[in-house]
């Protein structure tokens, strides 16, 4: 049985009458515990493709099955559930909430996700993450105290809190400099495999591909490689 595949999916986007196909047919097979990259020039679909894998829009035809599920037959609220307690995100920017400290975002996620542990089972995951992504000494404070990536590492800690399957990233790196963009790549590694969470990424930026264990080459809606 394959982790996570998808077989022949396809997108297709309609303004009025006409039809833009922006994924044609695509093939994807994840394993556990590995990093896969999206790459291509920008409107070849990967951002599109990574969205329909996660679940967070519908593929117009094909098939996408995770640990035998089938999600592309799955309502909107089984996807909902998936997708809070099975994946985690980490965007370009870390979207962290203002007025929540560094632990209370983490809170917050443990109890959207709604993982059945006990409070001192959170605290103990709370420290232990914080401490993998090197945050814990900033458990307190506010996101407006923190620099870029320090945010970032905050949001990959909130991703990875509920112990999630699956992690997609979207340009994780995009709005840090050099040094902060492959601290935090070799941090997304570095849980990936000790956590054996699988990732599937897209980026643009070339630098970041020695950390990854596959790359997908995209264009005009199709896998090239």
């Amino acid at each position: 049985m394959e982790f996570f595949a998808m077989n022949e999916v396809k997108k297709v986007f309609k303004n009025g009458e006409v039809k833009e196909e922006v994924l044609k047919g695509i093939n994807l097979f994840l394993k556990k515990g590995e990093i896969t990259a999206l790459v291509g020039a920008s409107g070849s679909g990967k951002s599109t493709l990574l969205t329909i894998a996660a679940g967070l829009q519908q593929a117009s035809d094909g098939q996408i099955v995770f640990e035998g599920q089938k999600i592309h037959t799955m309502n909107q609220e089984q996807i909902r559930k998936i997708r809070a307690s099975q994946f985690g995100f980490v965007f370009q920017q870390a979207h962290l909430v203002p007025f929540l400290t560094v632990k209370e975002q983490l809170l917050f996620m443990l109890e959207v996700s709604q993982l059945k542990v006990t409070k001192e089972e959170k605290e103990r995951d709370i420290n232990k993450i914080l401490h993998l992504v090197e945050m814990d000494h900033r458990k307190h404070a506010y996101p407006s105290s923190l620099s870029g990536g320090e945010k970032q590492r905050v949001a990959i800690a909130r991703a990875i809190i509920h112990r999630p399957k699956v992690l997609f990233a979207d340009e994780p790196t995009a709005s840090l400099d050099s040094k902060r963009s492959n601290d935090v790549m070799s941090l997304i590694r570095e849980l990936t495999k000790t956590l054996s969470i699988t990732t599937l990424m897209v980026t643009h930026d070339e630098q970041m591909l020695p950390y990854v264990d596959h790359i997908i080459q995209m264009s005009d809606g199709l896998i090239l490689s």
